[in-house]
């Protein structure tokens, strides 16, 4: 649960552009401060920051992902599999590159029968985004003790703006890791 919370998070900053004539509207009518609406500060992706889907869109690209999401679906594929799945419109030989890519990126796993070259995944859709996301929450507390209190912050204040139960269960877990730390040590 934590981690969907942490892979949702968007950093927020206020716009300084001013709209200098509802400025002067607001002014000249004090009671309409009272009244305006309130804006929500407009979201932004710091550069270099991606959200886990755009990792996974970095890590592999559009085809392996295609290829990637069949196996799943399928479980053990061919090359044969893939391009008749794919309405014979991708070359066969790209196909079986494809699958070799992946293979050496440890994410599918191959055995030979014959001369040909079956494919199955060596992670479940779910242990695959997990990877994605632990990734994303290592690269945003940087290994540094003082780089984690402000995206704790971020993340409690983010959560409690959107659903006090999840903010609830964020405490439930934290207090369940630290009962667990403590069997451990005791």
């Amino acid at each position: 649960m934590l981690v969907m919370v942490l892979a949702s998070i968007d950093i927020r900053i206020r716009s300084s552009s001013v709209n200098v004539e509802g400025l002067r509207r607001l002014t000249a009518r004090p009671d309409a401060v009272k009244n305006a609406p309130i804006m929500k500060a407009p979201r932004f992706l710091l550069r270099g920051f991606r959200r886990p889907s755009e990792v996974a869109s970095l890590a592999l690209g559009k085809l392996e992902r295609r290829v990637l999401e069949e196996a799943w679906q399928r479980g053990e594929v061919s090359v044969r599999d893939i391009y008749v799945a794919f309405g014979e419109l991708i070359a066969y030989t790209t196909l079986m590159t494809t699958l070799d890519r992946l293979f050496r990126k440890q994410i599918l796993d191959r055995r030979k029968d014959g001369r040909a070259f079956f494919y199955s995944p060596r992670l479940s859709r779910e242990e695959f985004e997990h990877g994605i996301r632990e990734d994303v929450i290592d690269g945003l507390l940087g290994g540094s003790a003082e780089g984690i209190q402000p995206v704790l912050a971020c993340i409690v204040d983010t959560v409690s703006e959107t659903d006090r139960e999840l903010l609830d269960e964020l405490d439930r877990l934290i207090k369940e890791k630290k009962r667990e730390l403590r069997r451990k040590v005791g």
